[in-house]
């Protein structure tokens, strides 16, 4: 698959590549996975089960990004490039984790003393570059951001609660379990079992896992388990619709840069994304660029961004980025999956009128870090065609035949009337309240729906095993869970278009 974004290569990627250089195998990315075990793997020739919350498999960081509120405007590159650089920190603690299997067997302080102890250090200074850029900003920096110096480890299995702190070992041991990683019965693997371990799936990736796969039919209709659900439009307020026809980016534009959250930073999100509208959108993109940019969406009036994480088939595919970071070099292997449909739709608010988004206006929804951060910000979700009043958003789906696998995110729709960004990007929107309203001023705009639908060969799982999965990309660390699914959007509407967008939803109508 070709790609029309050109690749630039930062001074990490000498470092990430050269750490995780033992991990390389022919025409599989890297083996990232043999580090740690498939949740409950068994082992018949040792007669032994062993959890992959046993073992160290991941870093778990506090969300510094998350925490900051109040960095003045002028401060606020300097410190999303700092922000990045704790990113890039603990990419690289996580290729020296699953590159040193096998000096950890030996050694229970080693992922302490060798890995978590210099991360930390690392990350002291990084944030002291935070507190100097908010100062000299004309902001006051937080105090005791040191606090967020400290990372631990977790296993694969093993779900973070937002906090940073919440491992079962709360020893100071780096997250060591009392079997020093050895599995419960004492035994030790030699970590050169050239990535045939069951528990890489076969495929030399960092996950997914078998226990991140459930079968539609057994999910429970209307049923999910976090707060920020899939709101309905009501029949009351604002009912119309807008739908935006954008394709399926037949041009390839695929990059693994993020503009919102990493602006000017190359590679920045750490794994691919895929585009649709903007064609000029990547990590160095200014809004004149935006909005001077061709679209992919037919109403030339819409050059708006909208894009996500690439769906891959992970079945040894070697991809244009299979060497990049991003891509292979950092554990996003296998075969891009472009989606079938992308139904991109904006529809009202249940109790009132929605007002125009300003230009430039950003938004996140769901959360890249969601493994380790804990599920309050995640939001996309799972299904299948044909039950899609079943939606799952801790699971990957696995669909009967002739179904197709269907990724949900539903974007926050209250407004702060003021802000197109805000300092962790998250709080100048919010989702509605329970009753439809939005809360605390904020003004209700169009909902973004995203729906995209996908063929995707249905993963075979036997005896706990799965082979040939598919999976978001994501951060090396988060492992490839389905929580981690995420969503970006920049609006570039012009301003006739936007009030033509605001008059369909707020006259009942449906218009594309």
């Amino acid at each position: 698959m070709g790609r029309n974004t050109r690749k630039r290569r930062s001074p990490l990627a000498t470092k990430v590549v050269a750490g995780a250089a033992a991990l390389a195998v022919g025409g599989g990315g890297l083996v990232w996975a043999n580090f740690y075990a498939s949740a409950h793997e068994s082992d018949s020739s040792h007669h032994r089960t062993r959890s992959a919350g046993a073992q160290v498999a991941t870093i778990q960081c506090p969300d510094v990004g998350q925490e900051l509120r109040n960095v003045p405007r002028g401060a606020r590159s300097g410190v999303d490039k700092e922000l990045a650089t704790l990113d890039e920190q603990i990419t690289e603690a996580y290729a020296r984790l699953a590159s040193t299997r096998q000096a950890q067997s030996g050694d229970s302080s080693y992922v302490q003393n060798a890995i978590l102890g210099p991360l930390k250090s690392k990350r002291t200074a990084a944030l002291d570059r935070i507190g100097i850029n908010i100062r000299r900003g004309g902001g006051d920096a937080p105090g005791g951001l040191d606090r967020f110096a400290e990372c631990r480890g977790m296993g694969a299995d093993q779900p973070g609660n937002g906090d940073g702190n919440d491992q079962d070992d709360q020893n100071g041991n780096g997250g060591q379990d009392q079997d020093n990683g050895q599995g419960q019965d004492g035994g030790q693997d030699d970590g050169q079992d050239d990535g045939q371990n069951q528990g890489d799936n076969g495929n030399g990736a960092a996950g997914p896992f078998a226990d991140d796969f459930v079968d539609i039919t057994d999910v429970q209709p209307n049923s999910r388990d976090l707060e920020n659900g899939l709101a309905a439009n009501g029949d009351g307020g604002s009912t119309g619709s807008f739908t935006a026809v954008c394709g399926v980016n037949e041009d390839n534009l695929f990059n693994s840069d993020n503009l919102i959250v990493a602006p000017g930073v190359d590679n920045g999100a750490h794994h691919t994304h895929d585009y649709v509208g903007n064609q000029n959108n990547n990590a160095f993109s200014s809004d004149d660029d935006l909005a001077g940019a061709d679209t992919s969406c037919q109403n030339q009036g819409d050059k708006s961004t909208y894009y996500w994480p690439v769906l891959r088939l992970q079945d040894g595919t070697q991809e244009f980025d299979a060497n990049d970071l991003g891509g292979g070099a950092e554990g996003n292997v296998g075969k891009i999956l472009k989606a079938a449909e992308a139904e991109i739709k904006f529809v009202g608010n249940q109790q009132s009128d929605v007002v125009a988004m300003p230009k430039f206006l950003r938004i996140i929804t769901g959360d890249a870090k969601a493994f380790t951060n804990g599920v309050a910000n995640a939001n996309s979700s799972f299904s299948c065609t044909g039950f899609e009043d079943r939606q799952v958003t801790d699971k990957y789906v696995l669909c009967p035949e002739g179904s197709q696998v269907v990724r949900t995110s539903n974007f926050q729709s209250c407004w702060d009337g003021q802000n197109i960004d805000s300092a962790n990007h998250r709080d100048h929107v919010a989702f509605v309240q329970g009753d439809g309203s939005c809360a605390n001023g904020f003004q209700a705009i169009p909902q973004l729906q995203v729906r995209l639908v996908y063929d995707v060969p249905a993963p075979t799982v036997e005896n706990g095993q799965v082979q040939n999965p598919y999976a978001v990309d994501g951060f090396p660390e988060q492992l490839h869970k389905p929580i981690t699914d995420h969503n970006d959007f920049i609006n570039v509407m012009d301003e006739n278009l936007m009030n033509e967008v605001v008059d369909c939803i707020n006259g009942g109508e449906d218009c594309q």
